[in-house]
């Protein structure tokens, strides 16, 4: 268990300036990039012992944290393939 949040920048270390323009460009993108910073977030407060949960409660959050990892990274995908 890492107590390290695992922000986009982390996650996409050589996209920094791919991230930044969809979050100025791209409403859905910006959503999802919201929405993952909210679970992150959480995750890392459970993990730091700051919040107390049930595992499955966590290992839930975990789960949708790679699902939206996985939707952003399609995106950076895309718009890596279109720059």
């Amino acid at each position: 268990m890492s107590h390290t949040p695992h922000e986009l920048a982390d996650e996409f270390p050589q996209d920094h300036h791919i991230l930044h323009k969809l979050k100025m460009e791209d409403a859905h993108f910006q959503n999802l990039a919201d929405k993952y910073h909210d679970v992150n977030r959480e995750i890392h407060r459970i993990e730091s012992e700051i919040e107390n949960t049930s595992d499955e409660y966590a290992e839930t959050l975990k789960k949708k944290r790679l699902a939206l990892i996985d939707e952003i990274g399609l995106i950076v995908k895309k718009a890596k393939a279109a720059a």
